[in-house]
């Protein structure tokens, strides 16, 4: 039983180390979610521009005449390092502020879109809970 589980032990190493050597990460490597994993974008949930707070609305407008924005970190790279968002190269997202009424921070709600032409996004998302979950904006409603 030992030299079976000796055997094992090895195999398992010299397989973490050639799957290594291809770039395959091995069992002790941050582990990379499962493409069918749930994402925290609500597809079915999607909200209409006219249906977000006011103040989203206006920080929409201003991301598509490029300015002039309230927060020194409005327009910043989102990393999506959570891949709460659907995957894209790094640079596709950007992040905006929507303030919140009353709030002497920057509050949790924010705008990211995502496109080659900042001003022109493809895609833009809503969140109320500082990117714990998103909801595409529908710019037609």
């Amino acid at each position: 039983m030992a030299k079976t589980a000796s055997w094992l032990m090895w195999a398992s190493l010299l397989s973490c180390a050639a799957l290594s050597d291809v770039g395959v990460s091995s069992a002790w490597a941050r582990s990379r979610p499962a493409a069918s994993a749930p994402s925290l974008v609500d597809s079915a949930s999607a909200i209409g521009l006219s249906q977000l707070p006011p103040q989203a609305q206006d920080v929409h407008r201003r991301i598509l005449a490029g300015g002039p924005f309230r927060y020194a970190k409005d327009g910043i790279v989102f990393g999506n390092r959570e891949r709460a968002l659907p995957r894209k190269p790094r640079g596709f997202y950007h992040e905006y502020t929507v303030p919140t009424p009353g709030s002497r921070t920057r509050g949790a709600r924010r705008i990211v879109c995502g496109g080659e032409v900042v001003q022109i996004p493809e895609t833009c998302f809503y969140t109320e809970d500082h990117y714990s979950s998103f909801k595409p904006i529908d710019p037609r409603h």
